[in-house]
């Protein structure tokens, strides 16, 4: 009887440590299922989608159309009086959105007057920015120059864009820099200049104020020919703004035009789901906006365009659920 009561003891005490084991083995996959839940936004950006509204009429294009976030206006922020601007923020959190990024509005790749007088005007534009609570500027770099070589280009972006970022940094804000990767525009100058995340990160160390990030758009990605490994070995906080779209079937990657792109998912050509997988990895929690620079998109009034880009993004997260 003794032996027969240890016996069946030591059973229940191991069934009921398996059991456990099993247990938390489930509430860990679990947990590990919920960290990796989609934290990065639907957002909108009229322009890219051919759709032309103020602050105000984005925001509620975004809210009808179920987009998560909308593109800040600096100029029209920072013209808004202290009541005006909390009725607008009050009429976001009402509408359940949050900001997106808003574009830069200094000119950098011109002549040294243009540069300063964009740079002077940006500590107005930051502020306004910065009292609706908007902390991601974006902006673009082309890949090719007329007349500076690779290292002049380097060098001259490093030194304006560190001046920007400055002042960004003052008003609580990071700078996202798009690379393009398009083969047609990297060798329409004479000089090619940077076109891949790997050149983008250097330009992001030379500029070195801790600061700013890249913004990650799936045509430049696969056209430059990066890889979904490389955006996993980015941390959340480098990555400001990403871009989705596809490709055309039937044209070589070189042949292809920027201009004449397509909605995600639209064709299969891009691999949309191994970049957003890696940036699911990462714990990505940004802003990511359709631009497809379609003409037929173009073309449809604003509620039909806004409908039609959303379908498309919740099409492609979709994968990644």
């Amino acid at each position: 009887m003794c032996g027969s009561s240890l016996e069946r003891r030591q059973f229940l005490k191991s069934a009921s440590l398996a059991a456990s084991a099993s247990w938390l083995g489930m509430t860990a996959g679990l947990a590990d299922h919920h960290e990796k839940k989609r934290k990065m936004t639907i957002n909108l950006v009229c322009g890219a989608i051919g759709v032309r509204a103020n602050q105000q009429q984005a925001i509620d294009l975004a809210a009808k159309h179920g987009f998560e976030s909308v593109e800040a206006s600096a100029s029209e922020l920072a013209d808004l009086n202290e009541d005006a601007m909390q009725a607008l923020l009050g009429d976001l959190k009402a509408k359940d959105l949050s900001w997106g990024t808003s574009g830069l509005s200094v000119e950098f790749r011109r002549d040294e007057d243009t540069f300063q007088k964009g740079l002077k005007a940006l500590p107005k534009l930051a502020a306004g920015l910065q009292r609706a609570g908007v902390d991601r500027v974006s902006t673009y770099l082309m890949p090719s120059h007329a007349e500076l070589t690779y290292l002049q280009n380097m060098k001259g972006h490093a030194t304006r864009l560190r001046e920007v970022a400055k002042v960004l940094k003052d008003h609580g804000q990071r700078l996202g820099m798009e690379y393009v990767g398009t083969q047609g525009l990297l060798t329409r100058g004479k000089y090619p200049f940077l076109h891949t995340l790997a050149e983008t990160q250097e330009l992001i160390g030379e500029i070195g104020t801790g600061n700013v990030g890249v913004v990650l758009d799936t045509w430049h990605w696969w056209t430059a020919g990066d890889s979904a490994e490389a955006i996993r070995a980015l941390k959340n906080e480098e990555v400001i703004l990403v871009d989705l779209n596809d490709a055309p079937k039937g044209v070589a990657k070189e042949d292809q035009q920027d201009n004449r792109r397509q909605l995600p998912l639209a064709t299969g050509v891009i691999d949309v789901k191994s970049f957003l997988e890696a940036l699911l990895a990462i714990g990505y929690d940004g802003p990511v906006r359709p631009e497809p620079f379609n003409q037929t998109l173009n073309d449809l009034d604003d509620d039909s365009a806004c409908k039609a880009s959303v379908e498309a993004m919740k099409k492609a997260f979709a994968l990644i659920a």
